[in-house]
């Protein structure tokens, strides 16, 4: 996601850039309004978050040139004044929000997290249509996945919560989108959490939100993304993960459609789809008593276990060809495909990291190859069996630690310090890398 920044106090816009990119948002910032708007007309972004008064052209008068774009992004004003009549008239000109400063960073990031999520959408909603001409569809050539699809797409239409289990890196995720987009929702906001990738101390209140002085520190009130995600999807990957204390504020959730914040005593309303996934055999969770099991049968109601890529090679081609022509997007390229031999290859592979990893198969060969297919070569396969031999070196020896330090080490190296990325092959999130790199000494 690329957002756009636009304030005039240094300050403001800084700190909000910084904050966004803990996310991994990539983000541009411009010190008044008509530098906005050369920005807006020279490049591609998802979302502008913009102040309403500036030198050059103001807020308003930004929106008003963006009404007239067909495929105009979604507007965040934010504003030291507030004034009623100015925020009426930010909404008539097709503003997402209106924020009047002093606000809270983290009611922001929801806020742009939201819009570009629905930015996304539309853009792939769009591409599809104009692909097919019948919305959004998935395909696949193996039986037992095209049932899924069915079953998907069946589930879709209805209020019914959906598990959805496999290894990690089997498309859960895609999956959970995919009926999304197919439900009566598809308006709303689509809202992923990595319950595992959010340390426990601060899941509760990611999930449910706080009022100002319900702990120390909590100096202004917190929406949670079940609130944010309300009208819309909440999808709550690696549940398995979830404390017991937390699975009971879920069930009650769940059974009651209404949450309570941390430090109040009022429950608010919500209109939430559940769908959740796991690459942990839940039903032994379960027999273990690290899951409940009245909240196991409440999720559930719709279940789909996707099989790992190594069952499923018939759907390499067409996933290669998926991620090639992303890539070419990406990367302003012009691949024309890839090699049959390189495709017998891949599908000899065992893919221990699944989809995910054919995905970075894909991405190493872009940058490894000058020529206008891929080909064997691009790939660091070798031998009729199509053992895998990427050039990754793996620790030997040594202690748990040891090992993880070294695999940081190694990931950040390949993908020259670039976190993200990084954080994506060795299959945590961000915010989890960024604490080891911190716990390693590897800031440098």
């Amino acid at each position: 996601m690329r957002v756009l920044i636009a304030d005039d106090e240094k300050g403001i816009r800084d700190s909000i850039a910084e904050y966004l990119e803990l996310d991994g948002i990539e983000t541009s910032t411009a010190e008044n309004g008509l530098s906005a708007l050369r920005l807006l007309e020279n490049e591609s972004f998802d979302v502008l978050v913009t102040d309403l008064k500036m030198p050059g052209a103001s807020g308003l008068e930004i929106l008003k040139k963006l009404e007239q774009d067909d495929n105009r992004i979604p507007v965040i004003m934010i504003s030291a004044f507030g004034d009623v009549s100015d925020a009426v008239e930010a909404m008539k000109l097709g503003a997402e929000d209106y924020l009047v400063k002093p606000f809270e960073t983290e009611e922001l990031r929801l806020k742009v997290l939201k819009a570009g999520e629905r930015r996304r959408l539309q853009l792939e909603i769009a591409r599809l249509r104009d692909q097919s001409g019948s919305g959004v569809n998935m395909e696949s050539g193996s039986p037992e996945v095209q049932k899924l699809i069915v079953l998907a797409e069946r589930a879709a239409p209805t209020p019914s919560n959906v598990l959805i289990t496999g290894e990690s890196g089997t498309g859960k995720e895609v999956f959970a989108r995919f009926i999304h987009r197919r439900s009566g929702r598809s308006d709303g906001a689509f809202i992923a959490v990595n319950v595992g990738g959010i340390p426990e101390t601060l899941l509760e209140s990611e999930l449910f939100g706080y009022e100002k002085g319900a702990f120390t520190g909590a100096d202004r009130m917190k929406t949670g993304l079940f609130e944010a995600a309300s009208g819309g999807t909440l999808f709550l990957d690696e549940i398995g993960d979830m404390p017991l204390h937390l699975q009971v504020k879920l069930l009650r959730a769940i059974q009651d459609r209404s949450i309570q914040r941390l430090g109040s005593v009022r429950q608010v309303k919500l209109d939430v789809r559940i769908i959740a996934a796991t690459n942990r055999s839940i039903e032994k969770e379960v027999e273990n008593g690290s899951f409940r099991e009245d909240l196991f049968y409440r999720l559930n109601v719709v279940r789909l276990h996707l099989p790992p890529l190594r069952e499923r090679t018939e759907d390499i081609p067409a996933l290669c060809g998926n991620f090639i022509a992303a890539m070419n997007v990406r990367m302003g390229r012009n691949i024309r495909g890839i090699s049959a031999e390189a495709v017998e290859a891949l599908q000899r592979y065992r893919f221990p990291g699944n989809i995910r990893e054919l995905e970075n198969l894909i991405e190493r060969a872009f940058i490894l190859t000058d020529d206008d297919e891929l080909s064997l070569s691009a790939f660091s396969f070798q031998g009729s069996d199509g053992a895998d031999t990427k050039k990754i070196r793996r620790p030997a020896a040594g202690t748990l630690k040891e090992i993880e330090k070294t695999a940081i080490q190694e990931a950040l190296s390949r993908w020259e310090g670039r976190k993200a990325k990084a954080a994506e092959e060795l299959g945590i999130d961000r915010k989890t890398l960024f604490n080891k790199i911190r716990e390693y000494g590897l800031e440098s």
